[in-house]
């Protein structure tokens, strides 16, 4: 009887540690597949806006082009069409694309 109390135990802790086993393998599948793409992605865009400069092309979220005019810390002036009375301040975050200005 006693035989059988210790086979029981055995198998309960090899079930615990094969289930701490597959969360650990959930958790990893959710990093890699979900956590560490956007990760990148926010890099991504964070470097795009800080390389960005006076002149440059922009495209916004809502799909307008424009031309930056201005830039302080948060928000850019943009100015959108070939009327120059057209300018709109908008964050930077709500910029989607950027094109630099090509030197001539």
């Amino acid at each position: 009887m006693g035989l059988l109390l210790t086979a029981d135990a055995g198998a309960a802790t090899g079930g615990g540690l094969i289930m701490i086993i597959y969360i650990v393998i959930i958790v990893a599948f959710m990093y890699f597949i979900m956590i560490r793409p956007q990760k990148k992605e926010q890099k991504r865009m964070a470097a795009m806006l800080a390389e960005m400069a006076v002149g440059d092309c922009v495209l916004t979220n809502s799909g307008f082009y424009g031309i930056v005019i201005d830039i302080t810390d948060d928000t850019v002036i943009v100015e959108f069409g070939s009327n120059k009375n057209c300018r709109i301040p908008m964050q930077k975050a709500a910029i989607a694309q950027i094109e630099k200005a090509e030197a001539e």
